[in-house]
This record gives C-alpha cells, sequence and structure tokens, in this order.
C-alpha cells in the first residue's frame, strides 16, 4: 500500500521540509526517532496525533529519495 499521499511539502511550513500530513511534524523528525530505536508503539504513545501510517509513509518516502539518482 502506498502511504506517500500522506507526506506533504509546502515552501510556508517547516522552510519547504516534507512533512506528515500538513502538520509540523517533519519526516526526518520521525526518521531519527526510528533511527534512534524508538519503536511504532513507543512513537505512537508519545506522539498521540501521529498515526502507524504516517510512520509507513515517513519510512516509503526515504526509500522513494534514496532510490533517486
Amino acid at each position: 500500500m502506498n502511504h506517500l499521499d500522506r507526506i506533504t511539502i509546502n515552501p510556508n511550513v517547516m522552510h519547504g521540509k516534507p512533512i506528515i500530513r500538513g502538520i509540523r511534524f517533519t519526516v526526518t523528525q520521525m526518521l531519527e526517532l526510528i533511527a534512534g530505536g524508538m519503536s511504532f508503539d513507543e512513537i505512537l504513545e508519545d506522539y498521540p496525533y501521529i498515526e502507524k501510517e504516517d510512520i509507513i509513509a515517513c519510512l516509503q518516502y526515504a526509500v522513494k529519495i534514496s532510490e533517486t539518482k
């Protein structure tokens, strides 16, 4: 399933960085939490406005970006 529609880029929000569903939570922030060892459940508990699909969308976005030349 493609969750990338949850990732938005708006030059007027967070300096144009990719964000989750238009809220002020960047893909980079999410990836840093995951890289730091937080589980999905821990992230969902600490950030109640985040949904599991948002986490998956961030990972899919990272994969897509890493494939570009």
